[in-house]
């Protein structure tokens, strides 16, 4: 991180950079922009109260990074302000509903069917860094899109991006929640905007929807409970008690995001990265199944996917495919599978198997 001596002793008026800034990060095609503080006290109790009841998972990582998520300073040294961006990622043409319906295709979240997101971000991010510096000169600053101990949602409702829904995702009143977050840590002094207020009153529709019950309660997340950590982050065996549930989800979950009302305001995203890949939208779980390692990863060049590897991709599809109509060509992928070395995916190819009667 680049430093300067004094940015309060270099003349600037901050009230005007921070118009600047926004117009700068429109300009970039982000949605919105907002600055907010760096004091995240009730979020880090909240946090520590989180990782001491085990809810993480094997997320170790979490706790390894100590109080530097919650506390920016730490992190990135001299910080004084945070901006926040959102850009919209939501995909035109899919129909989620009616994938999901059917158990023959995959599922696969929306977030992923196109460019990983974490390089577009980081790229627009940097780009408004640099303009930045144009005007002002050196100054400290460093770039994050879900990709180091930040805690993006409290800071993005803190800049007035949105409230943290019951589901703990990020709710815009106008925008509803299917967006990407990123920030940029800065020694500038900007004056923080006002966070955004809550408005999921009594719905409780995210909490119903769950498949597996993760949300707890009203904004408690059980990551041991969640799809998307059990197909993304978890790397041995899915839970047998959990995998019915699954469905024909292969790669994270939306179903909170489905259900919610403010989902309505949603706007499609209108950059061409994020479009479906591969016909990813609305593959069958026989075809993406028969991939082999070579092709899974030319598939998923440049794709957030291809992080999981191979084999959690194949155990991911072998629960769907346990979940799916026992059709000959079902079976048929599966006993293809039945030999492979890998021991997590060759369980769960068996107890796909024994699902169909098959085993």
């Amino acid at each position: 991180m680049e430093t300067i001596a004094d940015p309060c002793a270099s003349g600037n008026d901050y009230v005007a950079l921070a118009a600047d800034i926004r117009r700068w990060s429109a300009e970039l095609g982000f949605q919105q922009t907002g600055i907010a503080g760096v004091t995240l006290d009730a979020d880090e109790a909240r946090l520590l109260a989180w990782l001491d009841a085990g809810m993480h998972g094997d997320m170790d990582w979490m706790q390894r990074h100590g109080s530097r998520r919650s506390r920016p300073a730490e992190l990135v040294p001299g910080t004084a302000s945070v901006i926040s961006v959102r850009l919209d990622y939501l995909p035109d043409g899919t129909d989620m509903w009616a994938t999901l319906a059917d158990p023959s295709l995959a599922y696969i979240s929306r977030y992923a069917l196109g460019r990983d997101y974490h390089k577009v971000m980081r790229q627009r991010l940097q780009g408004l860094a640099d303009r930045i510096e144009r005007e002002v000169g050196p100054f400290g600053h460093r770039v994050f899109t879900d990709s180091a101990p930040v805690l993006e949602k409290p800071l993005a409702r803190n800049a007035g991006l949105g409230w943290i829904g019951k589901h703990t995702n990020l709710i815009n009143s106008g925008a509803g929640s299917w967006f990407f977050l990123g920030e940029l840590y800065t020694d500038l002094p900007l004056a923080p905007d006002v966070p955004a207020s809550d408005h999921c009153g009594t719905c409780s529709r995210c909490l119903e929807a769950c498949p597996t019950g993760a949300i707890i309660a009203p904004y408690q997340l059980d990551a041991r409970l969640c799809i998307s950590y059990l197909t993304i982050e978890h790397a041995g065996a899915i839970p047998e008690a959990l995998r019915p549930l699954l469905g024909n989800r292969i790669y994270g979950c939306d179903d909170c995001q489905l259900v919610c009302p403010w989902n309505k305001f949603a706007r499609l995203g209108a950059e061409p990265d994020f479009r479906a890949r591969h016909g990813l939208a609305n593959a069958s779980l026989v075809e993406l199944f028969a991939w082999t390692n070579e092709e899974f990863l030319r598939r998923t060049e440049g794709s957030a996917i291809r992080r999981i590897g191979h084999a959690r991709w194949l155990r991911n599809l072998a629960v769907a495919l346990g979940n799916a109509p026992s059709t000959s060509a079902i079976i048929a992928a599966l006993q293809s599978r039945r030999e492979i070395d890998d021991p997590v995916v060759r369980e769960h190819v068996d107890w796909a198997l024994a699902r169909h009667g098959a085993g």
